[in-house]
């Protein structure tokens, strides 16, 4: 094997990180939200369900722009070469500083959260919130330091959340006798559900929960061949995560009272309780808990590279594309693991599930996008993979989640024109950054 190869990440290695940067915070917490305003198990189940489709064509239309356009980065390589480098630099920057740093801390706060309340400690949300940093801390170090380390480290966390999720849905399953009286079925009323604000808004929720399904495409150019295991990786990470999130659910709902998890954070926990009582719970508490550690870990591997790119492209953020001497850019994950820190101190959980599930959202929605612009402007460009079900496929991304989009802004008007203003400020901070390569 060259010393090229063994620099390389391998496909599984790339498809752990999919798979454990769409298992998450969204699927352990969001149930509750959307509880506050449907009931139906046929509407909640169908609510995954669309999540899934969003995403699966979002990733199959991913998967063409990552084979044709083969560089770390996602979007900002994506769109710097289809619209302009400031359209690039600016979903850059919302990668950074929405897309990785905040459902990293996220993710990091329910760890706490889970582990707090799954031991009983009494402890306060300073205390909580030590913890959440901490854990930031010692993954911060890990990925710093070795890129054999670092693939090791993620493989294992993923492996054993998948194993877990399918332990604990199998284990209710058979041992519970309590179902509750929820139908997973359509009724009266349903029809109308699917086509509500109600619907559309809590989609952008399970919009979020399925985060992470192009994260593959950061880590593009340490594939060993990008073109050929881009759409297989992109593919079967979200086809397997959308089948543990419809079962998770469907476990969820039918285990617990759902007036129990309606507008609470910590459905795992609660749910096991009820299949298993109060030691069962405490035991799925700690280990979901321990399981969002992978989340986190995901996310420090796969944003930074694209602060790492960002700081090839412009002479003012040179500093952000250093290496180590394992071709780590500990730079570029120094500043990412910062922000997370600032978002743990200073957010709370619901603002930052919905402002960053509405900005992520829409840098998406640009980017699939792009795959017609990319095609009418270089249709001779080389295409080793062409999306499959083009152009619906495509189309059914981005009609899907304009409707979110646009009940977001009608309903929860604050954080989407707070995610909005995140991408303003990149257009100003790409002004700077321009002005210094022009000089």
């Amino acid at each position: 094997m060259t010393s090229s190869a063994r620099n390389k990440y391998r496909r599984s290695t790339v498809a752990a990180v999919v798979i454990a940067n769409m298992i998450g915070t969204g699927v352990f917490t969001s149930l509750g939200f959307q509880l506050l305003e449907i009931q139906s198990g046929f509407v909640l189940l169908a609510l995954w369900a669309v999540g899934g489709l969003i995403a699966l064509c979002g990733a199959m239309s991913y998967a063409e722009l990552g084979a044709a356009l083969p560089r770390s980065g996602g979007e900002y390589n994506f769109l710097s070469r289809i619209y302009h480098p400031a359209a690039g630099f600016v979903s850059g920057w919302v990668s950074a500083t929405i897309g990785f740093a905040a459902p990293s801390a996220l993710a990091a706060m329910t760890f706490a959260a889970y582990l707090a309340s799954s031991t009983s400690w009494q402890i306060g949300d300073n205390a909580e919130k030590a913890m959440a940093v901490a854990l930031v801390i010692v993954l911060t170090a890990a990925h710093s330091i070795s890129r054999r380390h670092s693939g090791g480290l993620q493989g294992f966390f993923t492996i054993l959340k998948v194993a877990t999720i399918v332990a604990f849905s199998g284990a209710a399953l058979v041992f519970v006798d309590n179902w509750q009286p929820i139908s997973v079925l359509p009724v009266e009323g349903d029809a109308a559900l699917l086509s509500s604000g109600a619907f559309a808004v809590s989609l952008i929720y399970v919009s979020y929960a399925y985060t992470g399904w192009n994260a593959a495409t950061y880590l593009s150019s340490e594939l060993a061949n990008p073109q050929k295991d881009l759409p297989v990786i992109l593919f079967a990470g979200t086809a397997v995560v959308t089948t543990l999130y419809l079962m998770l659910n469907y476990v969820f709902l039918k285990v617990a009272p759902a007036s129990a998890m309606a507008g609470q954070v910590e459905v795992g926990f609660i749910a096991a309780s009820h299949a298993f009582g109060e030691s069962g719970g405490k035991l799925a508490g700690i280990v979901l808990s321990l399981l969002l550690i992978s989340t986190v870990s995901a996310m420090t591997l796969a944003g930074p590279r694209v602060l790492q790119v960002i700081g090839e492209d412009f002479r003012a953020l040179e500093i952000l594309s250093r290496c180590n001497r394992d071709g780590l850019p500990y730079i570029a994950i120094l500043l990412q693991s910062c922000l997370t820190v600032v978002f743990i101190v200073t957010s709370s959980f619901e603002s930052i599930l919905v402002f960053a599930g509405f900005t992520l959202a829409l840098n998406s929605f640009v980017t699939v996008l792009g795959i017609f612009v990319l095609r009418w402007r270089e249709p001779e460009l080389a295409r080793p993979y062409r999306t499959f079900g083009y152009p619906f496929t495509p189309l059914v991304y981005l009609l899907l989640t304009l409707w979110t989009l646009t009940f977001v802004l009608l309903n929860k008007p604050a954080e989407g024109w707070f995610g909005l203003a995140v991408v303003v400020a990149g257009i100003f901070v790409y002004g700077l950054a321009s002005r210094r390569n022009l000089e």
